[in-house]
């Protein structure tokens, strides 16, 4: 009895028909398949290692702007080339750094002074007396030598006139002395002759020799006393002279104190500038004393040029120069004084006038080739 039934047969025609025939299976050599996977495996390489690449470096794909020359290539040492760049944008940032704190810090220098006048005097009366004359007004300008104040006093007139009849005196005597001597040597000369003829004596002519020893020396004595007179009246005419004040140099009169009929003390009794007459300023050659910070003082020296501005004028700025600094700077303030010369200031400059100035150091340098760090 067959126990197939038709299910089982037509299962068993369909699993032969799927069937292989050993004769008709051709198998690939061993070397040919690998062949075939040594590319596979060397193409998933490559991926793996450019997605790596992707995610940990970036910049290489994406350099944000910087020129393809500069990129480095995989066969070189990333780690030094990254290095050396960090090195050099330092030293750069460093020097950019420096050159602006530098000129910040010098970029100029400003103070505030006053306008001065160097050549500037107090003029006093050398001897007490009383003034009977002033020539001159506040603000004149004055010229070297002219009278500007007469004085007036009566016991210096009064010594004048001693010493003067003193030389006259002492001239006379001279005369007197000049006479004794012609006649003492006129005796000499005859006693001499007569001795040489036996007709003197001895000692008549010794006497005849000392008494024109002695009117020579009774001349030389009255002349020497005539000197002395002269210089008398000299020392008197020196206090009628400084009677007459007079400018020492050309300038302008700043002060005066002066009133006819005044009396004023002599210079040695006067320890008040009050006192004085007068005083004289040379305004025509004025400067300018300015105080500025001293931690500026490195960079300050003569020749810097500026400009400054006077409170009287302010909308007319010149040109100044630093002459010269101080020698010491100031305890209380911290500053040291700078003078400075004015060039072409405006006219009705007075002394003593406020102004402020302004020194732009960052300009001087980069013309002087000092600005490199």
């Amino acid at each position: 009895m067959s126990t197939v039934t038709d299910h089982d047969q037509r299962l068993a025609a369909t699993l032969t028909s799927l069937s292989l025939e050993r004769r008709h299976i051709t198998q690939d050599p061993p070397h040919a398949t690998r062949r075939r996977t040594i590319p596979l495996l060397s193409l998933a390489l490559v991926a793996a290692t450019s997605l790596i690449i992707v995610i940990y470096r970036p910049s290489i794909f994406h350099p944000s702007g910087t020129p393809l020359s500069s990129i480095p290539t995989l066969r070189s040492e990333p780690h030094a080339t990254e290095t050396s760049r960090v090195e050099e944008t330092k030293d750069r940032d460093h020097k950019q750094y420096a050159l602006n704190t530098r000129t910040n810090a010098v970029g100029e220098i400003t103070g505030a002074g006053i306008v001065v006048a160097p050549r500037s005097t107090t003029v006093f009366s050398k001897y007490e007396a009383r003034i009977t004359d002033v020539a001159v007004e506040l603000g004149d300008r004055v010229e070297a030598g002219q009278v500007l104040i007469t004085l007036d006093d009566a016991v210096a007139h009064i010594a004048l006139e001693k010493a003067e009849a003193a030389r006259a005196a002492a001239d006379l005597t001279v005369k007197a002395r000049d006479i004794d001597l012609v006649q003492a040597r006129a005796s000499l000369g005859r006693l001499e002759s007569l001795a040489s003829r036996d007709a003197a004596s001895r000692q008549q002519l010794e006497e005849s020799r000392t008494a024109f020893a002695r009117a020579s020396n009774a001349v030389a004595q009255a002349r020497q006393d005539l000197a002395t007179a002269e210089l008398g009246v000299r020392s008197a005419e020196e206090p009628l002279t400084e009677l007459m004040v007079r400018a020492p140099f050309a300038g302008t009169v700043t002060r005066l104190n002066a009133h006819v009929g005044d009396t004023v003390l002599a210079r040695a009794d006067s320890v008040r500038e009050n006192q004085s007459l007068l005083a004289i300023t040379d305004t025509a050659s004025m400067t300018l004393d300015a105080d500025v910070a001293e931690t500026n003082i490195a960079s300050l020296r003569p020749g810097l040029r500026g400009e400054a501005v006077l409170d009287g004028f302010p909308d007319r700025a010149f040109a100044v120069e630093v002459l010269r600094l101080a020698p010491i700077a100031s305890v209380e303030k911290g500053t040291i004084t700078v003078r400075l010369s004015l060039i072409d200031p405006p006219e009705g400059i007075r002394p003593n006038m406020a102004a402020r100035i302004r020194i732009p150091l960052a300009d001087t340098i980069a013309k002087n080739g000092d600005s490199k760090p």
